[in-house]
């Protein structure tokens, strides 16, 4: 597959790679060719470029055994649709059994092919074992995954008694790929559902979006991928915590061809009549769903127009969806805060090439209490602020003239490093931060930023979390967590009850007084590779911005998808000394660092440039 090539010997073209260059359609590696046009030489996998297709070619009558194995495993990193040509180096019943779309392996350098055994082409069938290093999976529903260890499958082939051809009776399902395939062939994007009230989405205002991460295959109708993916739910991480809009069922009409928005980028679906008789305020929301999962994907989709039974149901633009839902990264802060060589609470606007900081209002900013860390309330109308020995939290509002009150949290840690982490913000107004002391560390959460601290459970964790971010939403939290020599960036999934009206033990909180309990679940590397995590941030709505190093390494930043994938953009430029790094909801935010230099900044397309003297730089989060 590609430079991966698994077999050796004569080989048989198996795919075709189409240029589509004004309007001509340029075709290399087939075994007719084209009797006008230019021809190009190609690479067998081609360099990521939007404008290559490649098709699958079917198996000539007198390929080998090797030569069938070889067409099929390049037959599926094709852009046939339905991998029909794939299915034709199948038996008939094989063909049908066969289930590409169950899950993708991905493997470091591609498939090998060793014979098992031998030798035994003369008996009319023969079998392979599929070998390779996996480096993650993509579940049925479109989820990605880190994974390791090796990989070995068997395939096994059988000859036509009457034809004398040879073809695969016995297939893994799934599909397999290299690495550099699957870069070619599929990308992230997110689809968005809707925080659940479980997990305390705001009952009397709009609802929160929550991205959720998924790979499609780029060159295959991707945003009718997308559009099916989005209305067959959320996967299987996510799904306790989110809701959709669209009705249990609804899916597209069975009549919907390819969906592509108009000149004037309307797009218009067409739904199963299990969306008939929707409300205008659920189908606003379902709208919105849309919108939100297709902005990244087609820029040039700027209405969505839904339909179910012949009717319309409603429209929403892309300038309306933040009357209907609520999406994190859409947010822009106003301010930039830090703390100056004073250890006091200052800010610049955020953005912009000011450089002089100014004291935030109240006390954390004009109080004169040292601190260590920071954060900043997402409506900026509130701050917390660890006071410099690490060992208690206090939280302020941003006016002038405000009392610091009492700690909210303290800590018994015998050291600083074994106190208290930098605070974070939820969506909610929840203020978050851990305990490090060795003897008793734990994970607490402060409702509406007060009163008496919630201990959160954290089941399965495995070390001392360093250093908490929760995501706009609410309903994911970044932990990086020690144990031994190693700090790991682990992505974890928010789960509340008996709060928002859920049912407690002892009936609806609200009603009976009894606080929630609230967990994180199911806890995931985001970067399995690097053995010692110093700084980490959110950005945008399913990324985040790592700083770390690899075992033997130098310290990197990097951005990384929350399910753990690499994004495939430009990477922040090299810094070192990196003390804290903070990036805003707003990708059009710069990044802010604190280095060896101070407190500096990465506007786009330049390099880092000193803001001013400074630590903890933080964004609204």
């Amino acid at each position: 597959m590609g430079g991966e090539r698994a077999g050796r010997g004569r080989r048989t073209p198996a795919r075709m790679i189409a240029y589509a260059t004004s309007g001509a359609v340029l075709l290399a590696g087939c075994a007719s060719m084209p009797d006008s046009g230019d021809l190009r030489g190609v690479e067998s996998t081609p360099r990521q470029d939007a404008q290559v297709r490649v098709f699958a070619m079917p198996p000539s009558k007198d390929a080998s055994p090797p030569q069938i194995l070889q067409g099929f495993l390049e037959a599926l990193t094709s852009d046939d649709p339905d991998y029909r040509t794939a299915r034709q180096y199948l038996t008939a019943e094989a063909a049908e059994a066969w289930r590409p779309e169950l899950s993708t392996t991905v493997l470091a350098d591609g498939p090998g092919t060793q014979a098992d055994p031998p030798g035994r082409e003369d008996s009319g069938e023969v079998s392979f074992t599929l070998t390779g290093e996996k480096v993650a999976t993509v579940d049925a529903r479109q989820a990605y995954a880190s994974a390791t260890g090796p990989y070995n499958k068997l395939v096994h082939l059988t000859q036509d008694a009457k034809s004398g051809q040879w073809r695969i009776d016995r297939v893994p399902q799934g599909v397999v790929m290299g690495k550099s395939d699957f870069q070619r062939n599929y990308m992230s994007v997110s689809k968005y559902y809707f925080a659940s009230s479980a997990v305390g989405a705001a009952a009397d205002g709009p609802p929160m979006a929550v991205a959720d991460p998924v790979y499609v295959r780029s060159h295959v109708e991707p945003t009718t991928q997308m559009v099916r993916s989005l209305l067959g739910g959320p996967t299987a991480w996510l799904d306790p915590v989110v809701r959709s809009s669209f009705p249990e069922g609804v899916a597209l009409h069975e009549d919907a061809g390819p969906l592509t928005a108009d000149d004037r980028g309307k797009l218009t679906v067409s739904l199963n009549d299990k969306a008939a008789g929707t409300g205008i305020r659920q189908c606003k929301e379902m709208a919105a769903q849309l919108l939100f999962t297709l902005r990244n994907l087609s820029p040039a989709v700027e209405e969505v127009e839904l339909r179910a039974d012949g009717k319309q149901l409603c429209s929403l633009s892309q300038e309306t969806t933040g009357t209907v839902a609520d999406r994190g990264s859409l947010s822009s802060p106003d301010y930039l805060y830090f703390l100056d060589e004073e250890h006091g609470l200052v800010r610049i606007a955020a953005g912009g090439n000011g450089t002089q900081p100014y004291p935030v209002p109240g006390a954390l900013g004009e109080g004169g209490t040292p601190l260590r860390s920071v954060a900043v309330s997402r409506d900026e109308r509130t701050a917390a602020g660890v006071a410099f020995d690490g060992g208690k939290l206090y939280v302020g509002s941003i006016v002038p003239g405000g009392s610091l009150g009492e700690p909210v949290l303290s800590s018994r840690g015998k050291s600083e490093d074994d106190r208290l982490t930098a605070p974070s913000w939820d969506a909610q107004g929840g203020l978050w931060a851990a305990d490090r002391d060795p003897a008793d560390p734990r994970l607490f959460l402060l409702e509406d930023g007060a009163g008496e601290p919630l201990e959160v459970r954290t089941p399965g964790l495995d070390g001392r979390i360093q250093a908490v971010r929760v995501a706009a939403d609410g309903v994911r939290i970044a932990l990086v967590v020690e144990k031994g020599d190693r700090r790991s960036l682990m992505i974890g999934r928010i789960e509340r009850s008996g709060t928002n009206g859920r049912e407690g033990p002892a009936g609806p909180a609200e009603k009976t007084g009894a606080r929630p309990t609230v967990t994180v679940l199911q806890m995931r590397p985001a970067t399995p590779e690097l053995e010692k995590v110093t700084a980490m941030s959110w950005t945008g709505d399913s990324r985040l911005v790592v700083v770390g190093r690899e075992e033997g390494g130098v310290e990197q930043m990097r951005y990384v998808e929350v399910d753990g994938s690499v994004p495939e953009v430009p990477q922040p430029a090299a810094l070192t000394g990196v003390e804290a790094v903070t990036a805003s909801a707003d990708e059009q935010m710069p990044l802010v660092a604190h280095s060896v230099d101070g407190i500096v900044r990465l506007p786009s397309g330049a390099q880092w440039q000193k803001v001013t003297e400074g630590t903890a730089p933080v964004y609204p989060g």
